[in-house]
This record gives structure tokens, sequence and C-alpha cells, in this order.
């Protein structure tokens, strides 16, 4: 492992170490308003939900690193508190990108990325027709990390009112993520879609009390053939395999023909190993684990 100071690095290298380590992230496409009526739009990576009870988002609209100078955004929330947090997708990635131009103030970024401004219902600044999600905020704090270039200026805000574009909801009127199609941000000039094949599932541990992979038996632990995901999945189980689910086990045709060959004992090992995977990748971790436990009580 290579270890570094962040003290003794230059600053742009630190952010883009640290932008390419802590990723993706979800895009901000804030719209404010100074005390003129002026609107601004720029995005910002540096963004995250943080609960809901009040509800909180925040952002940061760093100082810059190259200058020490602050941003349209910081200005205009300090002037009026109020922010509406336009989520991004993929349908808008580039006018999003070509919005994060440093335009001079009084230029509106609505016009040069060709968005689409539409009043909001509780707030002055204006929202993003094209954006799937607009939350309208306000600014309940600004902390200010240091005066130093590239320090944070934490806006904190809370949602007075959410306007969702009823084609990203499923049957349920929950967001599906195939239809709203996020991107995030990872380093340098790279994004991410969240949709697709980027997608996958994890059962939460807290629908279930697992057994932990420290109850798995040795063998399986230090099997070299499943990974760290692998286990995973199989300490989420409930409970260990039962005679009955062992016995299931030892009836595939696949298991059975592991056992049935003269191979090496270490080679039957692998063998019944990557058949559990094979049974892993296919969501059957209660099958998977039969498996295992069957030929390891067993041999």
């Amino acid at each position: 492992m290579k270890s570094l100071d962040p003290q003794m690095m230059a600053g742009p290298a630190l952010q883009r170490l640290l932008q390419g380590a802590i990723a993706p992230r979800p895009i901000a496409l804030a719209s404010t308003i100074d005390r003129q009526g002026n609107q601004n739009l720029s995005p910002f990576s540096f963004f995250n939900l943080f609960g809901i009870n009040p509800t909180t988002l925040i952002f940061s609209p760093s100082r810059r690193s190259r200058d020490n100078t602050v941003k349209h955004t910081y200005e205009n929330v300090k002037e009026v508190p109020e922010v509406v947090i336009n989520m991004v997708n993929h349908a808008m990635v580039e006018q999003v990108s070509l919005a994060s131009t440093e335009y001079p103030r009084g230029v509106s970024e609505f016009i040069k990325a060709g968005f689409t401004p539409i009043p909001s219902e509780t707030i002055r600044p204006m929202r993003v027709k094209e954006s799937p999600v607009q939350l309208e905020c306000k600014v309940r704090q600004v902390i200010e990390t240091s005066a130093l270039g590239g320090s944070a200026n934490l806006v904190i805000c809370e949602i007075l009112r959410v306007h969702i574009d009823e084609g990203v909801l499923d049957e349920k009127g929950d967001i599906d993520p195939k239809r709203i199609d996020l991107v995030g941000r990872m380093g340098g000039d790279l994004y991410v879609r969240a949709s697709g094949e980027a997608l996958f599932r994890v059962a939460k541990p807290l629908e279930r009390l697992g057994i932990g992979v420290d109850h798995l038996l040795e063998a399986i632990r230090l099997s070299e053939e499943l990974s760290g995901n692998d286990l995973g999945r199989l300490g989420n189980m409930e409970q260990l395999p039962t005679a009955a689910d062992m016995a299931e086990a030892r009836q595939l045709e696949a298991y059975q023909n592991l056992m049935g060959t003269g191979m090496d004992e270490g080679s039957r090992q692998s063998g019944l190993h990557r058949l559990a995977r094979e049974y892993l990748l296919r969501g059957e971790a209660r099958m998977a684990l039969s498996i295992l436990y069957a030929y390891h009580l067993s041999s």
C-alpha cells in the first residue's frame, strides 16, 4: 500500500486523488439567486443526503484551489438563503457540464446551457424543467471550514417541496432507478451512469439477522474459490443448512458428478466451491451454503 500525507501534497494533486477514490458522487445542479434577482445555475458533486427529520442535504461550493476565490453559488446563498437542488440524469449531463463553466456574474447558465427555468412554489430560485427531480430548499446554515484555497463551504439545506417527473416512478409510486437514469461523478472527466448493468442488489442485513462469516466453517472462510462478496452473501444467511438442506444438495447432478470423479480431494473441493459460487451468482445462497456444508461435513 502506498501511504501519503495529505498535508504534504499540492492541492490539485490531492483533489484528483480524493475525487478518484471517493466516487461515484451524486450531482446537485444548484439553482440560486442574488439580491438583484440574477439567477445562477451550477453543478456540485460534493453533495449528498444526510437526514430526513429534518430533511438535510449538504453540498459544497468550495473555494477554488488555484486562486482562493469563491463561487457565485456561495455568494448567492449568503445573500438569499434558498436553493433548488435539481437532480441530474443521463439525458442532461452534457448540458450540466456546460453549466459548470465559470461565466461572469450576471450571465445566466440557464440560457448558456439551454435549460428551461420554471418558477418554484416556495422559494425564489428557478427550477430546471429538464431535471427529473427538483428539490426546493431553504438554507439552514453555511459552514466555512477555513479561508484557505480548496476549503469546503458546507451549505446545509432543508427540503420544502419535492417535484418529481411521474415518468420516473414505478407502479408502487417509488422512483425506478432505470427510469430516472441518474449519473454520478468519478475522477477527472469521468462520469458513471447508474442504470442498466451498473445496477445490482445486495440484501440489507437489517432485514435479517445473518449468521456472520465467523460462523462459517474454516475451509469455507479460507476458500480460494469464494470471494469476499461470496462470503458476505453466505454470512447473511439466517441459519446454517439443515440435514434436509444438505440431503437436497447431495441429490444435485452436478454435486454427484463431482463426488463420483476420481480427482484428488483438493480438486474436488475446488470444484464444489465453484459449484456453490454458481448458485450464489444465481441468487440461490441457501443452496450454495447447503452444497458447501454437505461436502465439508461428510468429507
